[in-house]
């Protein structure tokens, strides 16, 4: 080996590396779960809407499907995954990946209280990124997270609803940066806790209806032309 590949050699020894990206902090529940429901796969004349979400979700989605029943084929995936969590970009990509999808409402606020405010807003754009690559022709709809209610006096509001706001209002920042359509279903039932279970965080049935109607609407509004 001459002089000149001994220097050389030695300098590539020396060069500091590259320190490797830390991985993504992993938050989970003690229980995680995940609920898909894709029907309608032989309707070839409706257009399809996913709505992605948690158990609120859930639990206005018969809603939705019966107010765009005849209109569209309405999907839904229901996770307990959270921004933050790389579980939750895996789940919204493997749905994605079974059905084109004409109109995508997400929300995944809820859960995901071992996250900070800043990790949140820090991984909605790749939640916005992800749904836009695998979904190139879909229209977008952000729906807010919905306010808590104090556990068995719903006439209270948690203080957990403040954080709820920061996350929503760092949403909305991006979705109007990106121009995506906002559903405002924290306003919807902000100062109605007859909406609300006993357990403050969930709706009773009337109040999943208040959200469920609010979602086909905009649903609606948004397919437009494109609803048969």
């Amino acid at each position: 080996m001459n002089r000149s590949s001994l220097a050389l050699l030695l300098l590539v020894l020396a060069a500091p590396s590259t320190p490797a990206a830390d991985p993504p902090r992993v938050v989970r529940e003690n229980i995680e779960w995940l609920d898909v429901w894709v029907p309608g796969n032989n309707v070839k004349d409706q257009p399809r809407v996913l709505l992605i979400g948690d158990s609120i979700t859930r639990a206005y989605y018969k809603t939705v499907e019966d107010k765009l029943k005849g209109k569209a084929v309405v999907c839904r995936l229901a996770t307990s995954k959270s921004l933050g969590d790389p579980g939750l970009l895996d789940e919204v990509k493997l749905v994605l990946g079974q059905a084109k999808f004409d109109v995508v409402h997400f929300n995944n606020g809820m859960h995901g209280w071992g996250y900070t405010e800043d990790e949140y807003a820090k991984a909605i754009p790749e939640l916005v990124a992800l749904i836009r690559k695998a979904a190139p022709e879909a229209k977008l709809i952000w729906g807010s997270t919905t306010p808590v209610r104090v556990s068995g006096k719903i006439d209270q509001i948690d203080p957990k609803t403040d954080r709820v706001k920061v996350r929503n209002q760092a949403a909305a920042e991006l979705m109007e940066k990106e121009k995506i359509v906002i559903n405002d279903l924290f306003t919807l039932v902000a100062d109605k806790p007859d909406l609300f279970s006993q357990d403050g965080v969930h709706m009773n049935p009337k109040g999943s209806t208040a959200l469920g109607e609010q979602v086909a609407a905009q649903v609606l509004k948004l397919l437009g032309g494109g609803v048969k």
